[in-house]
C-alpha cells in the first residue's frame, strides 16, 4: 500500500539539493510532479535546473530513497526538460533560506526580464549586513547559476542567485 500523496511530498520536502544543502529540491522547484500510476508506481517529474546539472542523479537517488524509506516499492523518475526550469519556480521558504546561508535569491522574475527591452542590473542587498550599496564583481560566483557581488559598505563577498 503507498501512503497519501501528502506524505510522499513531505518526504520530498526533506530531499536537499546536494550544491546548495539547505534547500529542497522541492522549495528549487525541481520536483515538478508526484503521482501514483495506474502500475501503483510513484512516478516523480523533475526538471534540472540547466540541461547538463551533474546533481540531477543524485537528486533522482536520493528522492527514490526518500520515498522507498516510506515504504514506496517502485519509484520512477522522469526527467523533464521542457519548459525549461525557472528560478521563478523557486518557492518563498527556498529564497528565504538562501539568504539566511548567504545567498541573495533572485529579485527578478524571468517572465519580468523576458518582457524588458534592456535589462537593468538588479538591485541586490548584502546577505551579511542588509546594505543596499553594493556592486557586481563577476557575472559568474561559485556557480555559473550565481554572480559575485560585493558590498561597498561592509566589504563582503557574497552569491547572487540569478534568475533565470
Amino acid at each position: 500500500m503507498i501512503p497519501a500523496v501528502t506524505s510522499l511530498w513531505k518526504s520530498l520536502e526533506q530531499v536537499t539539493d546536494p550544491e546548495i544543502p539547505v534547500i529542497s529540491v522541492v522549495e528549487l522547484g525541481i520536483v515538478r510532479s508526484l503521482d501514483i500510476d495506474a502500475e501503483s508506481n510513484c512516478v516523480v517529474t523533475i526538471t534540472p535546473t540547466y540541461s547538463g546539472c551533474p546533481a540531477m542523479e543524485v537528486i533522482a537517488e536520493e528522492i527514490t530513497t526518500a520515498l522507498q524509506k516510506l515504504g514506496v516499492k517502485k519509484v520512477k523518475i522522469m526527467h523533464q526538460l521542457s519548459p525549461a526550469w525557472t528560478t521563478d519556480w523557486m518557492h518563498a521558504s527556498g529564497k528565504a533560506k538562501l539568504r539566511d546561508y548567504g545567498i541573495a535569491p533572485p529579485v527578478q522574475q524571468v517572465i519580468d526580464i523576458s518582457s524588458l527591452s534592456r535589462i537593468s542590473e538588479p538591485h541586490i542587498d548584502c546577505t551579511h549586513c542588509g546594505s543596499k550599496n553594493t556592486r557586481l564583481v563577476s557575472q559568474f560566483g561559485s556557480t555559473s547559476c550565481k554572480a559575485l557581488y560585493r558590498c561597498n559598505d561592509c566589504l563582503e563577498p557574497f552569491d547572487y542567485f540569478k534568475a533565470h
